[in-house]
């Protein structure tokens, strides 16, 4: 079963998809965010597209495991998104996911201009590969 996973952001959102066993997470393309509809209907194709028959929101708790106004405003994200395209959403912690994947690319030596269109596809990934982890044990 392919799981789509998406790091939902006001600027740019990325996306990652698992392979068909459900054990690796693979970034896909950053796209940039104009509004939420427009994030809600690309999410939507592309997991029809892809095949994917679950999708995991990273959630954006703060620090000490509550909920601001960022996680509630992902959650509406979230409750849209499942009833635009049938598919149920999950919703996995993604603190610090954004801080990893950014350290990642540095020190794979991408340069700061190239990191910054890839690091909510490599967030997405984290949030994906985390998830899968966590389910397969």
């Amino acid at each position: 079963m392919r799981v789509l996973s998406v790091d939902y952001g006001d600027v740019r959102t990325g996306l990652a998809i698992s392979d068909l066993l459900g054990i690796i997470a693979s970034p896909l393309p950053t796209f940039k965010t104009k509004s939420m509809r427009n994030a809600i209907d690309y999410v939507s194709n592309a997991a029809k597209e892809h095949g994917a028959e679950k999708i995991v929101v990273g959630l954006p708790l703060n620090m000490d495991g509550s909920e601001g106004e960022r996680a509630q405003k992902t959650k509406a994200f979230g409750r849209v998104l499942e009833r635009v395209c049938g598919i149920s959403v999950i919703y996995e912690d993604e603190r610090l996911t954004s801080v990893e994947a950014e350290s990642i690319l540095s020190e794979g030596n991408v340069k700061r201009a190239e990191r910054k269109q890839l690091v909510d596809s490599m967030a997405a990934r984290l949030i994906l590969q985390s998830y899968l982890d966590r389910t397969n044990k």
